[in-house]
């Protein structure tokens, strides 16, 4: 099978490859996905799980991506839930090899059926942004209808996720970003936007929530907004600072098939939209992931046409 590959952690995409690789066999408890679309984060390669397994042991060359939508084409003994020919989307473990492939074995229960309305294209952007997002504002964030949300990076791939799924549960959604990016944050819902080069952001204050995207400066003076008993959940690592009367959480996003339903649900029914910045073919990707231009949203490599 085709694959993309990284040998080089130093190299970044430029040290990407187009190779050759067996097609995997398939383990108990594993599916065998033939991949329609992947989905790529440009910083999964400063993750140690890009170039370790969970032993730590050096598993180079390693295959990235791990966001992918596609069709069920082998089911490894005790799996259950899913078959033959099913179209599913879901969030490969991060410890092996990806989906920017023709083929990935993964875990059974990281996949969701995809339905049939729902291009593949879409349904391998929604993995890793809409589960973030899901995570960020109802388990760790505990979100209550009627409080504040404060969005930073909010025309991004996870931000936008955010500001919908907030605004639909009834917060107040105030986004970040920079200048160019203010009407975008704005039709995706939010109902303020602050330009974070040009405007205060000490000048929103008593904020309920904030689901930091930035961390860095941005990280620690938020945490100068929250209003007591608020939280400021960070999907960058540990919060720099903490609020003085509220809750800090930091997390990693998990795959969960009940939740990658209700993401797509609502993008079937048109309550949510995905934001894709860029997409390229397999045989274009390492050209495209090492292109100069930079667009918001997500960037997905289309495997199969």
């Amino acid at each position: 099978m085709k694959a993309i590959v990284v040998t080089d952690q130093a190299a970044g995409t430029s040290g990407m490859k187009l190779v050759e690789r067996p097609e995997p066999q398939v383990p108990i408890n594993d599916v065998i996905v033939q991949v329609h679309a992947s989905g790529f984060v440009p910083t999964e390669l400063a993750w140690p799980s890009t170039w370790t397994d969970r032993l730590d042991s050096d598993r180079t060359p390693s295959i990235p991506g791990h966001e992918l939508a596609g069709v069920v084409t082998a089911l490894g003994y005790g799996t259950t839930g899913l078959s033959l020919g099913q179209r599913v989307f879901g969030l490969a473990d991060w410890y092996r090899d990806g989906t920017l492939a023709e083929y990935v074995a993964m875990e059974a229960r990281n996949l969701a059926p995809l339905p049939g309305d729902v291009d593949f294209t879409v349904g391998a952007s929604l993995p890793i942004s809409g589960l973030t997002a899901w995570q960020g504002l109802f388990q760790h964030g505990r979100l209550q209808m009627g409080q504040s949300v404060l969005v930073h990076g909010a025309a991004g791939a996870v931000g936008s996720m955010v500001t919908q799924l907030a605004r639909e549960f009834g917060a107040y959604v105030i986004g970040t970003g920079r200048a160019a990016d203010r009407q975008t944050v704005l039709d995706f819902g939010a109902k303020e936007f602050v330009d974070l080069d040009n405007e205060a952001l000490e000048d929103v204050g008593g904020i309920d929530l904030v689901l930091d995207s930035i961390g860095g400066d941005i990280g620690k003076r938020s945490a100068g907004l929250i209003r007591a008993g608020g939280t400021l959940v960070s999907i960058v690592g540990p919060a720099e600072a903490r609020p003085d009367n509220g809750r800090a959480v930091d997390f990693v996003v998990e795959s969960d098939r009940a939740q990658l339903s209700e993401i797509v649900q609502r993008v079937r029914d048109g309550r949510l939209r995905t934001n894709i910045g860029s997409i390229s073919t397999l045989d274009d990707a390492v050209a495209a992931l090492n292109s100069t231009e930079r667009r918001k949203g997500k960037t997905i490599v289309r495997v199969r046409s």
